[in-house]
């Protein structure tokens, strides 16, 4: 209790946080509704109240958008197709700010600032007098844009290209023609050749089976 007062003490002298700021705190958006010595409520964009410890402001980082002033400068980024023509873009962005009520008249900047992975990323940058007016002027630039490339330049609506090739296949290597010396492999011809291929008996041979010139050598 007493760090939470001591805190908030802290908070009142030194003017980090004012009500009606706009902050950032916990990836929550809002504005401060109500600073007290041991606690400050945040009220946040959808209308929910985020209710912090008065030592939350002096021990832990947060942004305050509306520190000095609240006019803020926001940004919006397309990713494109090469053949988009940012010259062009930049006439459109002006004949959008100038209808717009919400642009404060500051700042309008429309770059090109990459170029890779198939894509160009052109980055327009707006200021607008308030953060919640900063939300809307973004909005309206980014819906204007993207219904202007749709309407006058679709080919620099992004694409994915990719290229179809053919699938290759490997023929099978194919036996040449056989040689003389491959056909005397097993002797003059066929009638050898089977010498090897057919059934050879080894017992049962009767004498009148062996030839002439043979009957010396079974003997």
């Amino acid at each position: 209790m007493l760090g939470n007062v001591f805190a908030g003490m802290q908070l009142a002298f030194s003017g980090s946080i004012r009500v009606d700021d706009v902050v950032v705190v916990e990836g929550q958006w809002g504005r401060i509704e109500e600073i007290t010595l041991t606690y400050v409520v945040v009220h946040l964009w959808d209308d929910r109240r985020f209710v912090l410890p008065s030592t939350y402001f002096t021990s832990t980082p947060f942004e305050n958008w509306t520190r000095t002033s609240s006019e803020l400068l926001g940004a919006v980024e397309f990713d494109l197709d090469w053949r988009v023509s940012p010259s062009e873009m930049r006439l459109e962005l002006d004949r959008i700010l100038a209808t717009s009520t919400i642009w404060d008249g500051r700042t309008k900047v429309l770059q090109v600032t990459d170029a890779v992975g198939g894509f160009v990323r052109v980055r327009i940058l707006v200021t607008a007098p308030d953060a919640g007016g900063l939300f809307d002027l973004r909005c309206y630039v980014r819906e204007e844009m993207v219904e202007w490339m749709q309407r006058q330049h679709p080919e620099a609506l992004p694409l994915q290209r990719m290229q179809l090739t053919e699938a290759t296949t490997t023929p099978r290597a194919r036996r040449g023609p056989r040689s003389e010396n491959d056909s005397q492999l097993f002797g003059e011809g066929d009638e050898r050749s089977a010498l090897f291929t057919g059934p050879i008996r080894t017992s049962g041979i009767r004498p009148d089976e062996i030839p002439p010139h043979d009957e010396d050598q079974h003997r």
